[in-house]
């Protein structure tokens, strides 16, 4: 089985790199349907194959994607990878370089203390609650064109939960162990039958909650 990343992403500088609509939708389809070339990605995220190669190339000069075998890359500043090839990519396929993704300072971090990147990164978290949604409103407009057993697999639901901060921690961490071997860039054992899947697993305190009893 290929072996797992998880990078954090944390300096302001990629944050704001991520931030870019275009580039958050590569990434994510990269990390979804693994290597793919300009072009490929051009076709799902609604850009031209020049300008997915130009969004690409800012990616890897983070260190968030790379070219597949890596030619043409060269160390640039913190030792993020950027190519220098002269191709503009459309044609050459290009890999995330993490199986997943955490971005921000760490929660026990004080925001006070780095408020541009608190600021950059509650941008991010806001794409990517408009970029879910906007897959689970295009999934539901193609849900009748989906075959019966994949709309019977489908589910779109909401729990009211009463836990503790504790307990919170241990549902995730356990709900995150189940979902872990099925990731579609580190498995090997899928049957041929299986399809690329988007899970979306919030959880967060009621924003309009100030205490329980």
């Amino acid at each position: 089985m290929p072996q797992e990343r998880r990078t954090q992403v944390s300096d302001v500088r990629a944050l704001r790199a991520l931030a870019n609509p275009v580039r958050y939708r590569i990434l994510g389809h990269l990390m979804s349907a693994g290597a793919q070339t300009a072009s490929e990605c051009a076709a799902v995220v609604g850009a031209s194959p020049s300008n997915c190669s130009y969004h690409l190339r800012e990616l890897a000069r983070y260190g968030l994607v790379e070219r597949v075998g890596g030619e043409g890359a060269i160390a640039g500043a913190g030792g993020a990878r950027t190519d220098r090839s002269g191709a503009d990519g459309r044609d050459r396929p290009w890999r995330p370089t993490a199986t997943g993704l955490r971005t921000g300072p760490a929660p026990d971090a004080d925001p006070a203390s780095d408020p541009v990147a608190a600021l950059a990164h509650r941008r991010l978290l806001h794409l990517g609650i408009d970029d879910d949604a906007a897959l689970a409103h295009a999934a539901a407009e193609r849900n009748d064109d989906q075959p019966v057993d994949w709309r019977r697999a489908e589910t779109l639901s909401t729990f009211g939960l009463l836990v503790t901060a504790d307990e919170l921690v241990e549902l995730t961490t356990a709900v995150d162990a189940i979902l872990r071997p099925y990731i579609g860039l580190t498995r090997d054992d899928a049957p041929p039958e299986a399809e690329r899947v988007h899970v979306i697993f919030d959880a967060f305190r009621r924003p309009t909650t100030s205490s329980v009893g």
